[in-house]
This record gives C-alpha cells, sequence and structure tokens, in this order.
C-alpha cells in the first residue's frame, strides 16, 4: 500500500499548480482523500478532503483556499490531484495526500483519520 505525491514545484504568485497521489496496492476511489498542507513553522492542516464512499460526494476546503484549489480523482488512474489555481507565498509548504477506507464527516478534516500518507511534496510560491 503506497501513495506516491508529486507535482510540487517553484512558481510565482498568481500562477497554477496541479498536483497528483497516484495510490498503489489499493483502489483509492473507495477511500477518502485529502491533501494536507505543513507551512514552515506551522502545523500540518487540512486542505481540501473528499469522501463518496456512500455514493455522495462530501468536500472539505480550507477557507484559505475556496475558490483557488480542486480536489478531483480518475478513478481509472487510481490518482488524486489537488488542482492549485492563484497561488500565493502562503501557499509555500509541504502538501502530503493521505487516504483512508472510512471517516465520518466530522472527522474528515483531521490528519488522524488517515490512515496512508504520501511523502510529501514541496510546493514553493515565491517572486
Amino acid at each position: 500500500v503506497q501513495l506516491q505525491a508529486s507535482g510540487g514545484g517553484l512558481v510565482q504568485p498568481g500562477e497554477s499548480l496541479r498536483l497528483s497521489c497516484q495510490a498503489s496496492g489499493f483502489t483509492l476511489g473507495d477511500y477518502a482523500v485529502a491533501w494536507f498542507r505543513r507551512a514552515p513553522g506551522k502545523e500540518r492542516e487540512a486542505i481540501s478532503c473528499i469522501d463518496d464512499s456512500d455514493g455522495y460526494s462530501q468536500y472539505f476546503y480550507a477557507d484559505s483556499v475556496k475558490g483557488r484549489f480542486t480536489l478531483s480523482r480518475d478513478n481509472a488512474k487510481n490518482t488524486a490531484f489537488l488542482q492549485m489555481r492563484s497561488l500565493k507565498p502562503e501557499d509555500t509548504g509541504v502538501y502530503y495526500c493521505a487516504a483512508t477506507p472510512r471517516v465520518a464527516l466530522s472527522a474528515l478534516a483531521v490528519d488522524s483519520s488517515y490512515d496512508y500518507w504520501g511523502q510529501g511534496t514541496l510546493v514553493t510560491v515565491s517572486s
């Protein structure tokens, strides 16, 4: 069971990036998926989460990224994505993808809810 996060890099403010989270060893579409961010000097925080294991899609977006970031899945590729637009310097950090087979809606944005974690990919937004 493995999650491989990729797609980070150095971009200027206002630009876009798409992060990928490739799963192996399990079917990612059957799991709740989340992206967390650890910004420099800050605690890890949930950025975006999705749970559609019951046939209904439940999403979470941090207030700081609403309207700019979009989480999606491609089940055929066993991959989740985080499309990030209009990036700001405060979006800088290490981004981690995570997955869990079951999660209560109230715990969707809680990092301890997730069983599997990718290794992190660094996003730096700077001019």
